[in-house]
């Protein structure tokens, strides 16, 4: 019998080999970016209306999307592989370059704050910012009841709130009690059933796509429209410059360098999945970005299924490259201003808490700024600078999302590729 396993790749293998219809669309795609920027930026009224409208609906439906896709990659990956050597092999891989990446983002990150140097800001700006922050986080900052929210009380909730970590947590117990249950015709529906709405999903996910270049001509004209508004920098430049300058260090060299090292092609791998890094960039979420991340490494790129669906919603939870530099560089600022004491080794240590709050990020707009708040407001460190760097982080925000995405396909490509031909062959 031919297994659930042997069709995807079969599937993906057939879409890999029509370059032609992957070239249209990747010529269709960047039209539409370059349309959608020149639209934007002309400034016309109910144009802009119309792309913020189309922007939205597609930003609801990615996140729609979302986070049914990452219970099922999980749930049904897990009760194939189960306790088997493949997954200790998968997951050791993807975890050892997650953390390889995001502490190498965090260092490039430290090494440029170091260099650039940014100036402490007037006090009266920092205390101007304080009502600019968020007055809806203010009341729920500690990081410690941030973790606790990870935990569920119910099946449902999550789900509804979107809470990514919480729905991987569930998503794994579900696929490994699957995995472990007896071999019964009750398991055996019951799968039959889950890979079922997952076909169903990525039928969606292929629709979507299908649709896709309406959503980036309206993304691109909105970012345009923002940008022609204006976003002062001012005393911010280079607190600015550290934080873009580590993303664009990461993303265009550190990135394609782990690739090059594993005997990959870093151009190849970023043309096969520009457009999960396109979408990442505007819809400023690497769980909403998740379908369209798993359907590019599956049918452009060519990944095995089981890595894919394995590897990617681990990655959109723990993976956060531009996370990790963002919260240590505003952290060192932060503290910088307040007239904390940054020793080489107080900067080492917020490294290794950087790359461990972003690990507890969930992927969702924003989330890297609020965890930063958190952090920062534990250790009482006054927060009125979170409000003056409030008006750049959408752009900071776009970036790092982007790279986060880039890295999650780095470490998906990374790890197919030294276990090809090691998996075990598929069970029905």
């Amino acid at each position: 019998m031919t297994s659930q396993n042997e069709v995807d790749s079969a599937r993906a293998q057939a879409l890999k080999n029509h370059p032609g219809t992957s070239r249209r669309q990747m010529v269709l795609w960047f039209g539409a970016l370059i349309l959608g920027a020149i639209l934007g930026w002309l400034q016309i009224g109910a144009l802009n209306e119309l792309f913020n409208f189309i922007a939205t609906v597609f930003t609801r439906l990615f996140q729609f999307i979302a986070v049914p896709t990452i219970a099922l990659a999980v749930i049904t990956t897990l009760a194939a592989l189960g306790a088997r050597q493949d997954t200790k092999k998968i997951f050791a891989h993807a975890v050892t370059y997650t953390l390889a990446t995001t502490i190498s983002a965090a260092a490039v990150a430290l090494a440029l704050f170091l260099w650039i140097a940014p100036e402490s800001l007037p006090a009266d700006l920092t205390l101007a910012g304080t009502s600019a922050v968020p007055a809806e986080k203010l009341g729920s900052l500690s990081y410690y009841d941030h973790f606790l929210s990870v935990i569920p009380n119910n099946i449902l909730q999550p789900f509804l709130a979107g809470n990514v970590l919480s729905v991987m947590l569930i998503a794994a117990s579900v696929g490994l009690a699957l995995a472990f249950m007896p071999k019964t015709e009750n398991r055996a529906v019951l799968l039959k059933g889950l890979h079922g709405l997952q076909e169903l999903l990525f039928t969606l996910i292929r629709a979507l796509l299908y649709v896709l270049p309406a959503g980036i001509l309206a993304f691109a004209a909105q970012l345009s429209a923002q940008i022609e508004a204006g976003v002062i920098v001012g005393a911010l430049g280079k607190y600015t410059a550290v934080v873009l300058g580590g993303n664009v260090i990461q993303f265009f060299i550190v990135i394609p360098l782990f690739l090059t090292l594993r005997g990959l092609n870093p151009l190849a791998v970023f043309k096969k999945m520009a457009p999960a890094v396109a979408v990442a960039l505007f819809t400023k979420s690497s769980a909403g970005t998740l379908p369209v991340t798993l359907a590019s490494a599956e049918t452009r790129l060519g990944v095995n299924t089981r890595v894919s669906r394995f590897v990617l919603p681990i990655c959109t939870t723990i993976n956060m490259n531009g996370c990790a530099a963002f919260i240590l560089v505003t952290s060192l600022f932060v503290m910088q201003n307040a007239g904390y004491e940054l020793t080489l080794g107080t900067m080492i240590t917020w490294l290794f808490i950087a790359v461990v709050a972003a690990i507890g990020n969930a992927g969702v707009p924003m989330g890297c700024y609020f965890l930063t708040l958190s952090l920062m407001s534990s250790i009482g460190a006054p927060i009125g600078l979170m409000g003056v760097i409030l008006p750049i982080y959408t752009i900071i925000d776009m970036i790092e999302t982007a790279e986060n995405v880039w890295s999650d396909s780095a470490v998906c490509a990374m790890t197919d590729h030294d276990l090809e031909g090691e998996l075990e062959p598929a069970t029905t």
